[in-house]
């Protein structure tokens, strides 16, 4: 068995890195994308605004019982045809993101939400609060304190799902490295580096949830 080569890693750094860099930024986009949308979703469930509130939950279960990588294939045909020209592989697989990590992070912050004790949203009405301004001043902040494990948790999932962006020709990570793989001759030494990498970051991210739900507990 011939050794362990290196020179196909270090020789193509710049473009791992560069991989690397979409991957990163296709997660923190659709991370923040998806925290936002998905509090705008767990607000009107909960408040169970007529007509409104059955369509964010058909929204949630729809976009949960399928695939993402079937909603990255929705949104690259299905957008050029709803504005008339074509936006790019990027532009629509992060739209296919944020959408579909809106209906995760939904349920995470209506759970968050809700664990704020009752007495609180009362407490915050008796005192002249609007639902928005309680929502804004009191539970959110709570809330977060309790969500923040599973938010972090739930970009670790994404992080991996970025790899699924090859669909559309776009070169994350895991794309460069087959590209690499493929043109010098090297899968072990290229795959065993993306796992390597993989498990490096999803390990750093594992350990800042699990310091989160730590200080959660104490607090």
């Amino acid at each position: 068995m011939s050794a362990f080569d290196l020179a196909p890693i270090t020789n193509s750094l710049p473009f791992l890195l560069q991989g690397l860099g979409l991957s990163i930024l296709l997660t923190a986009i659709a991370m923040g994308g998806g925290i936002a949308l998905g509090l705008v979703i767990a607000l009107v469930r909960l408040t169970r605004v007529p007509v409104l509130a059955p369509l964010a939950a058909l929204y949630v279960n729809g976009f949960r019982a399928v695939p993402l990588i079937l909603v990255i294939f929705w949104f690259y045909f299905l957008v050029p045809l709803l504005v008339g020209r074509s936006v790019g592989a990027l532009y629509s697989v992060l739209i296919a993101f944020v959408m579909f990590e809106g209906a995760y992070y939904s349920e995470i912050m209506r759970a968050g939400l809700q664990s704020v004790r009752v007495g609180q949203w009362q407490a915050a009405k008796a005192s002249g609060l609007g639902y928005l301004q309680t929502v804004r001043l009191i539970a959110l902040p709570q809330a977060l304190r309790n969500m923040a494990p599973l938010m972090v948790t739930q970009g670790v999932i994404l992080f991996q799902d970025t790899a699924l962006v090859y669909v559309v020709s776009l070169h994350d990570f895991m794309t460069s490295v087959s590209i690499v793989a493929n043109n010098t001759n090297s899968p072990v030494e290229m795959y065993v580096f993306a796992a390597v990498v993989y498990l490096a970051i999803c390990q750093a991210g594992n350990a800042l949830a699990g310091r989160l739900k730590r200080a959660s507990r104490a607090a």
